[in-house]
């Protein structure tokens, strides 16, 4: 699971501490530490959700939050001090989908966040194939020819991407960012040599076509 996720906290620590998590399940994270930045960068970078501290320097997350859902029903997951009764019930009538007091684990806030998606976003098919390579997402299972391959868990997410996509040109970064996060620091390369490793395992080097000066294409037999 990856996409763009939001965080909205002015604590240094925590701010860290939430971006470091999310970016290790694959999210691209941008953070900012008052309202109105945040505000400004959930326009523009249309996230899949958002994590809202409540007692911000500026405006407070619950005002963030009711303009948010203005114009977008973008999933909002608010981190926050404030355990009072009256603040959760008012912060999920605003229309958050979740609330969650520190001091936290930070484990708990990615599995919520995960929890939300699955909730809000439509499910992705369990199956994917291309020619006679079929990769079952529930099992993690990759069959070529009905013959099991067994691949690791960065091989495995980098087939799924490729295959998720087929035909299209989907390029190192955005790789970088689907498989690893884009806060990985072995560069592009790294890409080259685990798609090395997969068309090895596989056997069917032509699955995964190189696009010269760009990326990689998954590539239906003709």
């Amino acid at each position: 699971m990856s996409g763009a996720a939001l965080v909205i906290e002015d604590d240094a620590a925590i701010g860290s501490l939430v971006t470091t998590y999310l970016t290790r399940e694959g999210f691209d994270v941008v953070w900012t530490r008052t309202g109105e930045e945040g505000l400004d960068a959930f326009a523009l970078g249309d996230p899949r959700f958002v994590v809202l501290d409540v007692g911000l320097p500026d405006i407070d997350g619950f005002e963030v939050c009711r303009r948010m859902r203005r114009e977008s029903q973008t999933p909002i997951l608010f981190l926050t001090a404030r355990d009072e009764e009256v603040d959760r019930i008012v912060g999920l009538e605003l229309g958050a989908d979740d609330y969650v007091t520190k001091p936290f684990s930070p484990r708990e806030v990615v599995a919520r966040v995960r929890a939300i998606l699955r909730r809000v976003e439509p499910e992705l098919p369990p199956l994917l194939e291309l020619g006679d390579v079929v990769v079952d997402r529930r099992t993690r299972r990759v069959l070529v020819g009905d013959e099991p391959v067994e691949l690791r868990t960065l091989e495995f997410e980098l087939l799924v991407a490729l295959l998720e996509r087929p035909e299209r040109v989907v390029t190192r970064a955005e790789l970088l960012q689907y498989v690893w996060g884009t806060s990985f620091p072995g560069g592009t390369r790294t890409i080259d040599v685990h798609v090395a490793q997969l068309r090895k395992k596989l056997g069917r080097p032509d699955l995964i076509a190189t696009v010269r000066g760009s990326g990689y294409r998954a590539v239906a037999p003709r």
